[in-house]
This record gives C-alpha cells, sequence and structure tokens, in this order.
C-alpha cells in the first residue's frame, strides 16, 4: 500500500527540519507549499486535517473550483503557475499569494483589479535564474526595473523572489543557481524594497540545496500527493 498524504506530509516535514539543522536555520524558517495541482479536494483536505495550511496551485479554473470546495478551511492559497492578462483579475480576487509574477503588466493589473476589502496581494517576481529561452520568468539583470515598476502600487506587496532553475542532479550546481536568486533578492533589500524578503526556491528533487541557500518557502508536490494526476 502507498503512503498516504499525512504520513508523506510528516515525512517531507522531518527532512526540511533535518536540513535547517544541518544549515544553521532557525527551526520552521522554511514555509512548506504543497503544490496540489492536478489533485482532488479530497488530499488537500487530508493534508489541512494533518496541519498544512499554505498550498500551491498552477491552474486556474481547477484551483477556483479547489477554493470553492474548501471554503470551510482555513487555507492561504499560493498562485504558482504562469499568469495571462486575461486571467488576473480571479487571481487577484481569489488567492493571497502569487509567486509568478515577470512583467509590469502583469504586476499592474493585480494592483488594480485586487479588491479593496482584501488585505494586499503579497507579489514574488519569478526570475529566469538558468536563462532557460523555454522558461518564464525576468532576467537577474532585469529584475531591479520590474521591482521599480511595482513601487507604490496600491492592492499588492513585493514581498520576494521565484525561481525554477534548470533541472541538475548535483547538489553543487542547485546551489549555484539558487545562490543567484539569493544574491538578487539582497541587492533589492540593499536598494529599499524593504518587505522583499521571502525566496520560493526548491521542489522535490532540489529541496535540500534551496534550503542551504536561504530558502524561505519551498514547493513540494509529488513528494506529498504522490505522481500527478494527467
Amino acid at each position: 500500500m502507498s503512503p498516504s498524504v499525512p504520513e508523506n506530509l510528516e515525512k517531507v516535514l522531518r527532512q526540511v527540519s533535518r536540513f535547517e539543522k544541518k544549515c544553521g536555520r532557525p527551526k520552521r524558517s522554511v514555509q512548506l507549499i504543497a503544490v496540489s495541482k492536478t489533485h482532488p479536494p479530497e488530499k488537500i483536505r487530508e493534508a489541512y486535517q494533518a496541519g498544512q495550511r499554505h498550498f500551491g496551485e498552477n491552474y486556474l479554473q481547477e484551483a477556483l473550483d479547489k477554493i470553492h470546495a474548501l471554503s470551510d478551511l482555513d487555507i492561504t492559497w499560493h498562485y504558482v503557475g504562469p499568469i495571462q492578462s486575461n486571467k488576473t483579475r480571479l487571481i487577484a480576487e481569489n488567492f493571497h499569494w502569487v509567486h509568478s509574477v515577470d512583467r509590469e503588466k502583469i504586476a499592474a493589473r493585480l494592483s488594480d483589479q485586487r479588491p479593496s476589502a482584501l488585505p494586499p496581494l503579497r507579489i514574488l517576481l519569478q526570475a529566469n535564474i538558468s536563462e532557460e529561452s523555454t522558461k518564464a520568468g525576468v532576467s537577474l539583470r532585469e529584475l531591479p526595473e520590474l521591482a521599480t515598476s511595482c513601487r507604490g502600487k496600491k492592492g499588492i506587496v513585493l514581498s520576494g523572489l521565484m525561481a525554477i532553475p534548470a533541472p541538475n542532479k548535483y547538489f553543487e550546481q542547485q546551489s549555484k543557481a539558487f545562490r543567484r536568486l539569493k544574491l538578487a533578492r539582497d541587492q533589492l533589500q540593499e536598494q529599499g524594497f524593504e518587505h522583499c524578503r521571502e525566496l520560493s526556491m526548491g521542489m522535490s528533487s532540489d529541496y535540500e540545496a534551496a534550503v542551504a541557500e536561504g530558502a524561505t518557502m519551498i514547493r513540494i508536490g509529488t513528494d506529498i500527493f504522490g505522481p500527478r494526476n494527467s
């Protein structure tokens, strides 16, 4: 029998705690985002009942269906997928965090469309740290300009950076990529972006290196929920 969602979740949390200790990080300094794309609401509810509160979704309509089905739960929802301009209103109205802002137009639309009755939407800028032509995200050299365009916009707060580096099985190469994102975050803080604190980096295959390099959020799906449903 395959391990249950609560068993998988407990295993991941133990690993995160071990990595924190190994790297000299404070306990619970890394927030686990359980990425539940393609998995049904019932699995999210199992993880919630086991103590998980932060969940990430990539596909908007699927996410909205889950948000509605699980509206009785106090879940913090993170949008972690690519953003099309025609989807920004629904994202602004239904999520607490957005990890994948990679152009000023999207930031402006999220700002304009965030309901005034809700707290500001916490946004992360997605950086293409491996400079892959097929990967979303702004280049590291363009990050300061994009961050500056977010300054002063109502309804949103620039809260950090996110990246999905090119796959690499070697720990040192994984670390090197994540180090670039941390340096970019630190440089933005030096330029006065005091709320830009979060580093959303690390997934099932590389989160030990991400924790070692200062990740404050890791996005884990398969190791918690099992293989994705098609």
